[in-house]
């Protein structure tokens, strides 16, 4: 199946990769947010519990960097992508299941497993499909997936809360979330396909009237000192956006109820509207990427999250929460996209996998530290204000790194 009416079988695989995404971030992760307080007053569950709980998964997706990448060398992104997916799936409908906080810990504790174990291979898997001309744009269409799960779950969980029992819908919100993620599994392990050669298929590249640009001659041999630095570089500005994001999306809701006196009615809709404006922050800033280059890209996108993490701390005018949210949602789900196809620009194709689980890692340290150092500081202060100044000050730090990078020598 080398194509479909001549559409070339790598948007075959963008269109997996956004199915994937979809199920372990969209609906594994950030689900849960949404679900934790009916989770918690039927299961008596206390605040510190419910941080563990997220802690857990993120800890869960750590160790699944760790050993993405040798798992894809002797398995292929095939057999990985989909064992991460129907682990996602499985321990969704477990949480379900669960009687107490012990067995919701360790069940969403293998959802960041799979998690991890899905979402970096697949991110890697754009290098190897298409070329740098369009690479950018394919790894953002992919982490579109993320704002159309968000959108998914403001949908569909308060519904089937309408369709159950009082305190009980989050029970049947984990199930049917998790039998969900189990079909993309089932549809994603039929379409992968680990790279072009296996269907006799070149890279996806615009045609310019000559073959794909040379990869580096270190392809195969160790990192030089120059990957190295590069592979750190990257990892530095990646930990930045997992610091940083995940305070954002953890304790906007709660700032919204709790500090700008917002209903959870109409709280619960930004979440919706969150995910409608994240779903064009992948390929917008993922193509912009392609055309102006990594650095400056990544430089206006942790700009424009800087200005979103200040509005709401300071709130310098009417309106300006609205504005906040509208600026993050439109370029927060840029940065791993824009990330992925600059791991394959700097190392090419067959170290892509190794070189995003290395600074995915990076990025999971700074997921796990995030909203730990921000609960604190709200605990501290009575207010969110600190955290989000914290977040502005870092997201200029990483804005000033990425205009550091090096130029990509072709």
């Amino acid at each position: 199946m080398p194509s479909l009416r001549g559409i070339h079988y790598g948007w075959i695989i963008v269109l997996s990769g956004v199915l994937t995404i979809i199920g372990v971030l969209g609906l594994g992760r950030f689900s849960l947010g949404m679900l934790l307080p009916s989770m918690g007053s039927d299961l008596e569950l206390g605040y510190s519990q419910m941080g563990f709980i997220g802690t857990g998964n993120f800890i869960g997706y750590l160790l699944a960097v760790l050993v993405s990448s040798r798992l894809v060398k002797h398995f292929g992104y095939r057999t990985v992508i989909s064992s991460g997916i129907f682990l996602v799936g499985s321990s969704m409908v477990l949480v379900g299941m669960a009687d107490g906080f012990w067995l919701v810990l360790a069940t969403f504790f293998f959802t960041g497993i799979g998690s991890g174990l899905a979402n970096v291979p697949v991110m890697a898997l754009v290098s190897h499909w298409f070329g740098s001309s369009l690479r950018g744009r394919a790894a953002g269409l992919m982490v579109s997936g993320i704002g159309l799960g968000i959108m998914i779950t403001g949908l569909l969980i308060p519904t089937i809360n309408n369709w159950t029992a009082s305190g009980q819908g989050w029970r049947t919100n984990w199930m049917v979330m998790g039998g969900l993620v189990l079909a993309i599994g089932v549809f994603c392990s039929l379409l992968i396909r680990n790279q072009p050669q296996d269907l006799g298929l070149q890279l996806v590249e615009k045609k310019k009237g000559k073959k794909e640009t040379k990869q580096p001659k270190l392809l195969n041999k160790k990192p030089s000192i120059p990957e190295k630095r590069s592979l750190l570089h990257l990892g530095s500005i990646y930990f930045f956006f997992g610091f940083t994001y995940v305070i954002y999306v953890t304790f906007v809701v709660t700032t919204l109820i709790n500090e700008y006196s917002f209903s959870e009615a109409v709280a619960g809709r930004f979440w919706f509207w969150f995910g409608l404006l994240g779903i064009f922050s992948g390929p917008l800033f993922g193509s912009l990427s392609d055309h102006i280059g990594r650095a400056r890209t990544l430089a206006l996108v942790y700009g424009l999250q800087g200005i979103s993490h200040l509005l709401l701390a300071l709130n310098p005018m009417p309106g300006s929460v609205y504005l906040s949210i509208g600026l993050f949602a439109l370029c927060a789900w840029s940065v791993p996209s824009i990330m992925a196809a600059s791991i394959g620009d700097y190392l090419g194709p067959v170290k892509a996998a190794s070189g995003f689980a290395t600074v995915t890692l990076f990025f999971s340290i700074g997921q796990i530290s995030g909203p730990a150092l921000a609960g604190i500081l709200a605990e501290k202060s009575g207010s969110f204000s600190q955290a989000y100044l914290l977040a502005g000050l870092l997201t200029a730090t990483a804005a000033l790194l990425s205009l550091t990078l090096p130029r990509i020598r072709e």
